[in-house]
């Protein structure tokens, strides 16, 4: 395979390589690294503090599954899987405790699981199934 021809100006002179362009489609931005991945480290949105009281949001419904449950939510008609019945579970009460943190104590997950289900429920707070009471 050849190499190009070398960019040169009106005078001859060679011009130097620029950065290379970024191929996409019109109208799109180039990929990112998603949040959560390997290269990224899972960060809380701001808003979103374990340390306060949450609850379910009033226009999201919860249909059991036998995977956990299917949320909906009513005004962004959004639908979100939650994959554990535990988490399901901590979702109907979690308005009950003076914070998230103190919910997820309660609710008798293991305490190693504790960090898994506090991204679960960030998530679940980016998605407005809870919200800030």
């Amino acid at each position: 395979m050849t190499d190009p021809p070398e960019r040169t100006n009106s005078a001859g002179a060679p011009i130097p390589d620029a950065q290379p362009e970024i191929q996409g489609l019109p109208g799109r931005a180039p990929a990112v690294t998603r949040p959560g991945s390997p290269a990224e480290p899972i960060r809380s949105a701001p808003g979103f503090d374990p340390a306060s009281r949450h609850g379910l949001h009033p226009q999201v419904a919860l249909r059991p599954e036998p995977f956990g449950a299917l949320a909906y939510h009513y005004g962004n008609r959004r639908l979100t899987f939650v994959r554990s019945q535990e988490v399901v579970d901590l979702l109907r009460d979690l308005d009950r405790y003076p914070s998230v943190t103190d919910a997820v104590i309660a609710s008798g997950i293991e305490p190693r699981r504790h960090p898994s289900v506090l991204r679960a429920l960030d998530q679940l707070w980016r998605s407005k199934v809870i919200r800030a009471c």
